[in-house]
């Protein structure tokens, strides 16, 4: 099966500069300390990546609790675990090249769109 990060940087290679802004949460992924949300999201502040998950159990939790704390939280996707990769993408590149830096800070929104 085939990583979103994967997905996005082979299927859009010529607009991976916007897609950049984003990270991909994944059990066994790339980022430092999978599976501790708290230690994912002081990663993606330190970075200035915001974050896509299907993580809505315990992420946004983790997310609220920074902001709540006054600490960075440079945004998070919640991306439903039905929405057909393709049109996740698509999303994505919607929202990398509709948005500015920074317009998601401290916000978790959610994948699809309506």
């Amino acid at each position: 099966m085939m990583s979103w990060k994967s997905c996005l940087s082979s299927r859009h290679a010529s607009t991976s500069s916007s897609i950049r802004i984003f990270s991909i949460r994944q059990i066994d992924g790339p980022l430092p300390y999978p599976g501790e949300d708290p230690a994912v999201l002081e990663w993606a502040a330190i970075e200035g990546r915001m974050l896509l998950t299907h993580d809505a159990s315990t992420m946004s939790a983790s997310a609220y609790e920074r902001v709540k704390l006054g600490l960075a939280m440079s945004g998070i996707f919640e991306v439903s675990q039905d929405m057909p990769i393709g049109q996740a993408i698509e999303e994505i590149i919607l929202i990398a090249g509709a948005s500015f830096d920074g317009e998601y800070e401290g916000e978790v929104r959610y994948l699809p769109l309506k």
